[in-house]
């Protein structure tokens, strides 16, 4: 039976991990606050004390860390993954890092006879938890392959895109629109909402035609609640906007829409909606 690791269990990570153990699979698990860990070992996971530990034991390790820079501790740092990896063994970052990041670990953990696979997912909290995230892989075909039995316990469609770096790029895409889109529903609400117009209202108008999807249907209501209980943390949509607007920079690809929108969700982290779920710039623009 192949063995899983984990590091990284927060909103989306514990989820994920949750899916494995729940699916009968054998998980090692690991996070930096070891308290986090405690539900999954109550429900079947064996503990981890280090990601060295973890790698070292597992034969494919998953990791879903918050930035760039957690990726690169988690892979560098002391105890870290490169100190684990080796003989075949597959790495699987999940994170969304940029793709200079994503090379960066990719050569180190290949240089010490890993393999390595990007698969960053599409989806918040509700998908993590539900298994039907969408999986963006990129790196080592082999690995995916392997991967496949666990991608298909997390997520309801898993694609591979070739070389390491183009999941991290379509990953980015993803967040760019999906940003842009949540502060033209917050616009469009707002503006709504002080000409009196009825918000549910608007909502029923947007879902009858051609601009309808699951994201204005779903967080829409929550937007008229004002509820901005965490799906997806605002900070982390500003750090993927941010990325996105570095990616655009090294490739000569103007971003005049996007960088506007990381101007309002920066406006919004500085009035203290970091912690709080994407669709919290709401309070900044009404």
């Amino acid at each position: 039976m192949t063995k899983y690791g984990f590091l990284g269990l927060g909103i989306m990570g514990n989820a994920m991990a949750t899916n494995l153990v729940r699916a009968g699979f054998e998980v090692t698990v690991w996070n930096r606050t070891p308290a986090k860990c405690t539900p999954l070992i109550e429900l079947g996971a064996h503990p981890g004390s280090s990601p060295r530990e973890v790698v070292a034991d597992c034969d494919i390790t998953f990791a879903m860390l918050s930035d760039p820079a957690a990726a690169s501790e988690i892979c560098f740092g002391p105890n870290g993954v490169l100190s684990g990896i080796g003989d075949g063994r597959g790495y699987v970052d999940m994170s969304t890092v940029d793709d200079t990041t994503a090379r960066n670990i990719m050569q180190a953990v290949t240089e010490r006879g890993g393999r390595f696979l990007e698969a960053p997912v599409s989806g918040t909290k509700k998908p993590a938890e539900d298994g039907t995230l969408i999986i963006l892989a990129a790196g080592d075909e082999t690995l995916y392959k392997d991967s496949v039995a666990a991608f298909d316990k997390m997520g309801k469609k898993h694609m591979y895109l070739g070389e390491v770096g183009q999941a991290a790029r379509m990953k980015l895409v993803v967040n760019l629109v999906m940003g842009g889109m949540m502060v033209a529903l917050c616009e469009g609400m707002a503006l709504g909402l002080k000409g009196g117009l009825n918000g549910q209202q608007i909502l029923e108008v947007l879902d009858a035609g051609a601009l309808a999807n699951p994201m204005f249907k779903g967080k829409g209501a929550l937007l008229l609640q004002k509820e901005f209980h965490t799906s997806f943390p605002l900070k982390h949509m500003q750090k993927d906007l941010r990325l996105a607007i570095g990616l655009g920079d090294a490739l000569g690809q103007p971003l005049h829409g996007t960088a506007a929108t990381n101007e309002t969700f920066i406006r919004a982290r500085a009035e203290g909606h970091a912690e709080e779920d994407f669709s919290a710039v709401f309070e900044v623009i009404r």
